[in-house]
């Protein structure tokens, strides 16, 4: 299942966020991994939560992003969540491909039994109905 959290900068997004890591950290029987562009958050979280740093890997489109977040899901059996933060700084910010990535990562989330969050930095009312969707 994936959660998406719109809003425009400074609306406390990704505060959200981190308050939904460790909500889920505490509660989570399996793993938690934060997905960001950087480090920036390393002393938000928990030591038990996998903060993995997509510029290491260099993740430039969707479909690099997409078979980054499969291999995540495969390394690891347990993984309960994933959450993303401000995913248009770590691709790009062509809401078509999101809306194809965001229906494929959708499908990977069920089989998985995984919950994913992904914050988008935008106006809600500019979104998409493909992308409204996934809006919780």
């Amino acid at each position: 299942m994936i959660n998406v959290i719109i809003g425009e900068k400074g609306t406390g997004k990704t505060a959200r966020l981190i308050e939904a890591v460790h909500n889920a950290e505490q509660a989570a029987t399996g793993s938690v991994v934060f997905i960001n562009k950087g480090k920036r958050h390393v002393l938000d979280l928990s030591h038990k939560v996998r903060l993995v740093d997509t510029e290491e890997y260099g993740v430039a489109s969707y479909d690099e992003f997409f078979g980054f977040v499969c291999g995540i899901l495969s390394q690891n059996y347990d993984i309960a969540h994933i959450f993303i933060d401000s995913i248009t700084k770590i691709v790009n910010d062509d809401m078509v491909a999101l809306e194809k990535f965001l229906d494929k990562v959708n499908v990977v989330a069920e089989q998985n039994n995984a919950e994913i969050q992904i914050i988008l930095s935008m106006n809600p009312d500019s979104a998409s109905d493909g992308i409204k969707k996934y809006v919780k």
